[in-house]
């Protein structure tokens, strides 16, 4: 397998720097498999519950299926900025926050109309069965969760830019058609992947630690 460089980051700058890359995904310019291959090796050490491994992982690349799977995307994309759980619709008391969430708004609705142009989708699955357990599926979820994750933090790395996407799971069943996924397997995400325009990203603004933080009791 072909090695590709690697960025000079510290741990630290890599985990404060890898941001949801949308406007600067860069759409022109091809990915090659064996890099995606590359940061999947990389994801495939992250933990799993009893080690049981139970991810596959569907990597797009052709044209005709990214397209129709932008379509999807783009529909989904339309039916939540429209509802009260738009990302530019919270926390409208607050103005410093609401022109965040404004610009956050902004930049989902650059990608979902461009979704099926981004050169390389992944979706990380999991096997759970037909259907998904009732109750608590932290233990499921935390199986494949930290998989995705250390895709996104590999492709940093080496200069890929990625976003973690969900929207186009109100119509799960029909991507599942699209692209083959047997019975049994459930998509936890949609990561559109490309190189980026600019330089290097910068860590974003986070409430301060002490308003989230409880130590040993709530």
């Amino acid at each position: 397998m072909t090695s590709y460089p690697v960025l000079d980051l510290t741990p630290d700058e890599l985990l404060s720097t890898t941001r949801t890359v949308r406007k600067r995904l860069d759409l022109t310019r091809d990915v090659p498999i064996e890099l995606i291959k590359e940061c999947l090796q990389i994801a495939l050490q992250a933990p799993s519950g009893s080690n049981r491994q139970a991810w596959q992982w569907i990597v797009v690349t052709d044209a005709e299926t990214r397209a129709r799977l932008g379509q999807i995307y783009r529909e989904t994309t339309e039916a939540y900025l429209a509802s009260r759980a738009s990302a530019a619709k919270l926390f409208a008391d607050d103005p410093e926050r609401a022109k965040v969430q404004h610009r956050v708004g902004d930049s989902v609705a650059w990608l979902g109309e461009r979704m099926g142009e981004v050169p390389v989708l992944v979706i990380p699955c999991i096997k759970a069965g037909k259907t998904l357990p009732a109750g608590n599926q932290a233990g499921l979820w935390g199986s494949l969760l930290p998989a995705a994750w250390s895709y996104a933090l590999a492709a940093r790395a080496r200069g890929l830019g990625t976003a973690w996407t969900t929207l186009h799971l109100e119509r799960e069943a029909e991507v599942a058609e699209l692209l083959g996924v047997p019975p049994g397997y459930h998509q936890a995400a949609l990561i559109p992947t490309a190189y980026y325009t600019g330089e290097t990203f910068k860590p974003a603004a986070r409430e301060p630690i002490d308003s989230v933080l409880h130590i040993d009791r709530w």
